[in-house]
């Protein structure tokens, strides 16, 4: 009987090897009720050869199906978070952030508990795949007969269902060879990316603003406060998506009114970010360099030379240059790429608070520094560069507005950082999770619109947009990869500079507004400013 039930294991998990979905989206009874070509194949080869090369065979297939599951589960992870599959050549650097943000979320210990039990999967799998192939094999040779015709019939019936594409599921042909398909996918993704750093290179080469001289960039922004706002996971779904909109886009609109009443406009509409779920800094460095940043070969090129970006224009203009980064706890020797001259992050910021789970800094403190630190009376206008970072996963908890004059060095967030639903709560139930970005979201925006709305001036011009949509869990599969941008100035001349982009007035783009692509606005802009 023992016997009996390892072989009844050992087929069961060969064979959800085969056809399992790579999304978790496809899981239904129907997605296994599907015949893999793969299985077909391995058992007719394993049946024509002799001796010792039938080991061989169960040898190299149980290495095989072995990476195959590793794959799998990269597959489920990378899609459920970042809405594509896993890169086995480029994908390895962001096992490190992964580890943060499940440290930060449910505890480091939980998190090395997870990371154990992964390895020990990976080391593991291949192991059994192979012992349950080798018992398949002695049972297959034992019933010779009875699995030549099985298999034969099976063939056939695989080639009737592929014939008139026979579906189990949306998406999942009964007539599987879903197994050669992510194997192939994961040789396409090497051998694009073995090809990619040339490309991207040669692209990185073409530059028309890399000489123009100071004198000449950015004219029309002269004696101007100019910052740059990225907030975190703001996608286009926040402002159209019913789950997210009502409660966001009575935010924007109030924000609107509120900022029109002391003389502010705004126009708005929306980027194609390279990303989506995560990865922000590959759509910063996409927006302020003018290349299409979508991975991490692409990112680790262009940081390690000497492209002309949005930040090095304000510099070379005479702009004082600064980047506060609250999500920051240690050395960040990218930063000299961007040439700032001061560079903040949540050690010099000021900041004696608790941390909101992943969230080292509330919004709302991070802009009351970058008032303090850099817009004192006097100052010499400054280019400033902030990620907004409380509406990143997990979400929560998510601090309250205070009065700007309450922030002072951040205690007065002591009790806020255990208010609502841990993340490990929250993320139980998709409602409760998807509330929380909403929330996430309504506070980031409302930080800022409250900054402006309090020490804006003449000479304050805002340019903040999202660094791409939230994962799948928040916005599903199809989402589009789009984020709202909006410029806001009381200098009437600021918005005249852009009024052939057609931009819409207003803090919230609607689904009508223009769609460029994220790296096409470093040169519109510079362009529109100069």
């Amino acid at each position: 009987m023992l016997r009996w039930v390892g072989t009844i294991l050992g087929a069961a998990v060969v064979y959800f090897t085969l056809v399992s979905p790579d999304r978790l989206t496809q899981f239904s009874p129907a997605a296994f009720l599907r015949i893999p070509i793969e299985g077909l194949l391995l058992v007719a080869l394993f049946l024509a050869v002799r001796g010792r090369m039938r080991t061989v065979v169960l040898a190299v297939a149980g290495v095989i199906l072995g990476v195959l599951v590793i794959v799998r589960l990269f597959n489920l992870g990378f899609y459920t978070a970042l809405s594509r599959p896993f890169d086995p050549i480029l994908d390895w650097v962001l096992f490190g952030p992964a580890f943060g943000l499940v440290s930060s979320s449910v505890g480091r210990p939980a998190a090395i508990a997870v990371a154990v039990v992964l390895g020990l999967i990976v080391l593991s799998v291949p192991v059994v795949m192979t012992l349950a192939l080798r018992r398949l094999g002695r049972l297959a040779l034992r019933y010779r007969t009875a699995t030549t015709r099985g298999t034969a019939l099976l063939a056939a019936v695989w080639a009737i269902c592929a014939l008139f594409n026979l579906q189990a599921a949306q998406g999942l042909p009964v007539a599987s060879d879903g197994a050669t398909g992510t194997l192939g996918d994961q040789v396409a993704l090497v051998r694009r990316d073995i090809n990619d750093g040339q490309k991207f290179g040669a692209q990185a080469a073409v530059d028309a603003f890399r000489d123009v001289p100071g004198s000449q960039l950015l004219t029309g922004l002269r004696g101007k406060d100019v910052l740059f706002t990225f907030v975190e996971s703001y996608g286009r779904n926040a402002v159209e998506d019913p789950q997210y909109a009502p409660q966001v886009n009575t935010t924007l609109d109030e924000g609107t009114r509120a900022l029109a009443a002391k003389g502010f406009q705004a126009r708005s509409a929306f980027l194609t970010s390279p990303i989506t779920g995560g990865g922000s800094w590959m759509a910063h460095e996409t927006l302020l360099s003018g290349l299409w940043v979508d991975n991490a070969q692409r990112s680790q090129t262009l940081l390690a030379g000497d492209r002309f970006t949005i930040n090095g224009a304000f510099r070379r203009a005479g702009w004082h240059v600064a980047g506060i980064m609250p999500a920051n706890d240690r050395d960040w020797p990218e930063g000299k790429f961007f040439q700032y001259h001061e560079l903040y992050d949540s050690r010099n910021m000021g900041y004696k608070g608790p941390k909101f789970s992943y969230v080292p800094v509330p919004d709302q403190f991070t802009l009351a520094a970058y008032q303090r630190l850099e817009r004192q009376p006097g100052h010499a206008p400054v280019f400033a560069e902030i990620p907004l970072v409380s509406s990143h996963a997990p979400w929560t908890p998510i601090p309250q507005m205070v009065g700007w004059d309450q922030v002072g060095d951040g205690t007065i967030y002591s009790s806020m950082s255990t208010d609502g639903d841990p993340p490990d709560v929250a993320w139980r139930t998709s409602e409760k999770i998807r509330t929380a970005y909403r929330n996430s979201i309504v506070y980031s925006l409302s930080s800022l619109i409250s900054y402006i709305n309090t020490y804006g001036d003449d000479n304050l011009v805002v340019v903040f947009l999202g660094d791409h949509q939230p994962s799948p869990i928040i916005v599903g599969d199809q989402a589009s990869h789009d984020v709202p941008i909006t410029i806001v100035a009381k200098d009437p001349k600021v918005l005249d500079r852009i009024s052939g982009w057609g931009w819409q007035s207003g803090l919230r783009p609607d689904p009508k507004a223009p769609v460029w692509p994220m790296n096409a606005f470093r040169d519109k802009f510079l362009t529109a400013y100069a």
